[in-house]
């Protein structure tokens, strides 16, 4: 006969605390990356045996943590 569950696991007594590692929780969202990045990560991938997203992860992670900022010029455009 399997003891009562309620019984052996009753967690109700104790005092809880917030996960002091939620703030290092990953979350998923939907981004659009150009092809020729997908494939360079999937070429790496194969290169160091590591899952392309989390090479993708990865590296954006480590901009983040230097606090980099993308090289990226973007042209005025001319109001007529």
């Amino acid at each position: 006969m399997e003891p009562d569950m309620k019984k052996e696991y009753d967690l109700s007594k104790l005092k809880s605390r917030r996960n002091p590692f939620a703030r290092y929780l990953k979350r998923q969202i939907t981004i659009r990356i150009a092809s020729p990045t997908i494939d360079y990560f999937k070429n790496l991938s194969k290169e160091t045996g590591i899952a392309y997203r989390t090479l993708i992860d990865s590296y954006l992670t480590d901009c983040a943590e230097k606090r980099l900022k993308p090289l990226t010029r973007w042209e005025k455009q001319i109001d007529r």
